[in-house]
């Protein structure tokens, strides 16, 4: 069984992680209305993960005969100044998801609770990467440029970042 503050917390986590994907869906959404149809698909399929993370949160309290509670959310951003800068919030707020893991560990530490110290793990892997992704996207960012063609060679390698995410996604999708 949960204590309540785990379970507040694994609540405030799926919530964020539902911000996640609303986020990038405006982030998306933003890409698209700037004919950047590489970065928008790359985002859209990110809010797909962001939301397969919540929907794995909220099993996870169902399966532990907890209430997993939706609160409202304010609105994401919806206007951006350059793709650089929403990359670097991206990569901020990813940043801030590995801090509210990190801090759900920590938490479950304390309170010994192996379970879901054994669940978390999937996220603190998963976080890792995600910092990884988008710092990578970051430092292509800064080596190419957005200035002249240099927006229309990120838009491209982001594209190739998104197909290799639709490729793996139908290969497990295959072997299901």
């Amino acid at each position: 069984m949960l204590s309540q503050a785990m379970i507040d917390r694994l609540n405030q986590q799926i919530n964020l992680e539902m911000y996640s994907s609303h986020l990038y869906l405006q982030m998306s959404s933003w890409c698209a209305y700037k004919a950047l149809e590489g970065c928008a698909t790359f985002l859209s399929q990110h809010a797909d993960e962001e939301m397969m993370h919540m929907r794995r949160l909220l099993n996870y309290l169902h399966e532990t005969g907890s209430l997993a509670v939706i609160s409202g959310m304010q609105a994401p951003p919806s206007n951006f100044s350059s793709l650089k800068e929403l990359f670097e919030q991206i990569y901020e707020h990813e940043q801030c998801i590995t801090r509210k893991i990190n801090d759900l560990v920590h938490l479950g530490n304390t309170e010994q609770d192996y379970s879901t110290l054994q669940f978390l793990q999937w996220y603190v892997a998963e976080q890792h990467q995600e910092e990884f992704l988008f710092k990578g996207i970051l430092d292509k960012i800064y080596l190419i440029g957005t200035e002249g063609q240099g927006i229309f060679f990120i838009d491209r390698e982001i594209a190739n970042l998104a197909a290799t995410k639709g490729n793996e996604a139908t290969a497990m999708t295959a072997s299901a």
